[in-house]
């Protein structure tokens, strides 16, 4: 999703100066008026943000006085495996809070011996699509404007229309941490102005109202509890007696294949914190969901999982998961 951002606006060509430090946010005479943050993180990332027994997720609210929140480890951004974190409470108490989880990541960044290069990363802000107008502004005016100011680059994603009920598209802002705060320091003041915006502030992490178009109607997650799953009407066929499969054909605009796996192999197939899973799906480019509990294919204790990518994608993910059903199953005939 991300390789089709908008091109229209990047940071400067010409050398970039040292960054004067922001300036004190637009609105540090109204610091108790309410906005919130929300950016994605990968799972590994997430861990570190909440750290051991909660310690650093609790001593950086402590610190900023903001609210710090993440969605579960199964709810990511449409598109990603990634997880969101919202930041919610006064303008300069986020930008605290986001201040800190962004150099706690940036200090856990590996560097060479002798490489004296500032760690960088790339921070994706999650922003209303009705709200990104009040940040690009007539002609991309506005948003050249942050650019300029903070010598940081920003770029717009456009809303991803693979996926039916979303809403929300991703800034995404690179540069030092001092450039980035300072251009997130200016999106932020222009956002909390923006009614759309705020009406968002408790809108809920998960996305499970969410619908990817190549799934014929099943409710995008790789394990999402609470959502129903579509009937699937197509001919079945034997799996090396490791599970059934059913082949999805809807004018080939995008292929989904959905094979059976023993109840007792999923969690093999997931992996603690749902490592395997997000493996499967990041090396082999395939999206993929697994029935909820109970949920199996007709007539047999097969949990279903629908695998949706490119031909090469789906048989590389297959391949995967069947290689761990068969580790687990030449295990037990050990």
């Amino acid at each position: 999703m991300e390789s089709t951002e908008s091109s229209y606006v990047s940071s400067p060509e010409q050398p970039r100066k040292k960054s004067p430090p922001p300036p004190a946010s637009p609105l540090s005479d109204a610091v108790e008026k309410p906005t919130y943050i929300k950016l994605l993180v990968s799972n590994a990332a997430a861990g570190s943000v909440i750290g051991k027994g909660g310690a650093t997720i609790t001593d950086f609210q402590s610190q900023s006085g903001a609210r710090i929140q993440l969605s579960k480890n199964y709810e990511f951004f449409p598109g990603t495996s990634d997880r969101i974190i919202l930041i919610s409470g006064g303008i300069d108490d986020a930008l605290k809070a986001l201040e800190l989880i962004i150099a706690k990541l940036l200090s856990e960044i590996p560097t060479e011996d002798g490489d004296d290069a500032e760690p960088r990363m790339r921070v994706r802000l999650v922003v209303p699509n009705n709200a990104c107008g009040s940040i690009i502004g007539k002609g991309g005016s506005i948003i050249k404007s942050f650019i300029e100011e903070s010598h940081a680059g920003i770029k717009i994603s456009p809303l991803d229309t693979d996926f039916l009920g979303l809403t929300d598209r991703l800034v995404a802002i690179t540069g030092t941490l001092e450039e980035q705060m300072h251009a997130i320091d200016l999106i932020l003041s222009k956002l909390t102005d923006d009614t759309h915006y705020l009406q968002n502030m408790h809108a809920p992490l998960s996305y499970a109202g969410v619908f990817f178009s190549g799934f014929d109607g099943i409710p995008y997650a790789y394990v999402l509890p609470h959502v129903a799953t579509a009937a699937y009407n197509s001919t079945n066929h034997g799996l090396n007696g490791a599970g059934v499969k059913f082949q999805h054909n809807k004018e080939d605009r995008t292929n989904s294949v959905t094979i059976g796996v023993a109840d007792e192999h999923i969690g093999l197939v997931v992996g603690r914190g749902g490592r395997n899973i997000m493996e499967i799906s990041q090396n082999s480019g395939a999206r993929i969901k697994i029935s909820d509990r109970g949920d199996f294919m007709s007539g047999t204790n097969d949990r279903k999982i629908t695998i949706t990518g490119s031909q090469r994608a789906i048989h590389a993910a297959e391949d995967m998961i069947m290689q761990k059903v068969s580790y687990a199953s030449e295990r037990e005939t050990d």
